[in-house]
């Protein structure tokens, strides 16, 4: 399946179902280059176009300045000029790194994705949004920026480890969650298939992901309105994957699962919907809670570096039902008396 996601900043080709080996017929007429990590060249590099290949790490701890400023270096020491053109093909962080690199280089080059992972096909892939991480705060740098195009081969699928589906599992529950009963119905359905990496399975819902995404962005890219739904579960996640180093989409289930509680204490989610989330989260093999560990203090204060605070209130994402959400100005009086609560009951 091919759409264009049309948004105020640019537009980019949605290739759901394309194949990698396909990635030469989408690039202009121009030189171009790629950015990936060993694991990924070394699973699928036979199946790269040949072209000069850019390497960085691993992990979230490679997201910073210094891994921007080698790719930097890299473009110079290539002599690209803005006619090149980028390819990220990897998870999330390479798309980030990729797409900060092209969008700053020489005032912006155009740049294209390859997600590799679950996570980075259903969302992370999806969007303009480019970023890095600075003196401990997710994604404070970075630019909104459309990449051409963002390919998903769900055959890059196969050899992903079972946490790193899970991960992507959870942006998808979130898009089932806030915009779609259908697809969390889904998932609440097939959930084995998918873990089992069934083809058809995972083809579906990361279709159905990518049209949520691409509605919500075309109508709001620069996250000013609609698209802050898409942070469902992220304030609280946020603050626990810094806080205890657990992967992005194990933070987010457990952020979703405490959002849900909120939305309860605040009579705004029936406690028969909360039970369905937690359940479906708790199913698939992802935290359903905050971790037991979690403090009330050191939670709060990560929740003030966010990046979507105004002042003493921060715009948090409230679950009106499943299918439906709504965003919260909430004062960080309230929020942290609901974070106290959360940390108590456990």
């Amino acid at each position: 399946m091919e759409w264009t996601l049309n948004a105020v900043n640019g537009s980019s080709r949605i290739l759901a179902g394309e194949k990698l080996d396909n990635l030469d017929l989408h690039l202009p007429d121009t030189r171009a280059v790629i950015v990936t990590d060993p694991e990924i060249r070394r699973l699928h590099g036979h199946r790269f176009p040949e072209w000069e290949i850019i390497e960085i790490g691993r992990g979230e701890a490679i997201k910073t300045l210094s891994t921007l400023e080698d790719v930097l270096r890299a473009f110079v020491r290539m002599e690209l000029d803005r006619s090149c053109f980028v390819v990220g093909i990897g998870g999330g962080i390479v798309g980030d790194i990729a797409g900060l690199a092209a969008a700053t280089y020489m005032r912006g080059m155009e740049f294209g994705l390859v997600p590799t992972t679950l996570l980075a096909q259903a969302d992370a892939g999806l969007g303009g949004k480019t970023g890095i991480n600075f003196q401990g705060f997710k994604n404070l740098i970075g630019v909104f920026r459309q990449p051409r195009f963002v390919l998903c081969d769900a055959a890059l699928l196969s050899t992903l480890p079972r946490e790193e589906v899970l991960c992507g599992l959870a942006e998808i529950v979130k898009h089932g969650a806030i915009k779609d009963p259908a697809l969390f119905d889904f998932l609440e359905n097939h959930r084995n298939d998918l873990l089992s990496l069934d083809r058809a399975a995972l083809e579906h819902v990361v279709e159905q992901s990518l049209r949520i995404k691409s509605e919500i962005v075309g109508i709001d890219a620069l996250e000013r309105g609609e698209r802050r739904l898409l942070n469902f579960g992220h304030t609280l996640g946020h603050a626990v994957e810094s806080l205890f180093g657990l992967r992005h989409g194990e933070a987010v289930a457990a952020g979703m699962a405490a959002a849900g509680r909120i939305s309860v204490r605040k009579n705004v989610l029936a406690a028969a919907d909360l039970e369905r989330l937690t359940s479906l989260l708790r199913d698939i093999g992802l935290p359903d809670g905050l971790p037991a560990s979690a403090d009330a203090l050191s939670l709060s204060r990560a929740v003030r570096s966010d990046k979507k605070r105004r002042g003493d209130a921060v715009d948090f994402v409230l679950l009106e039902g499943i299918g439906k959400a709504l965003v919260s100005r909430l004062a960080y009086t309230e929020l942290e008396g609901h974070i106290n609560d959360l940390c108590k009951r456990g």
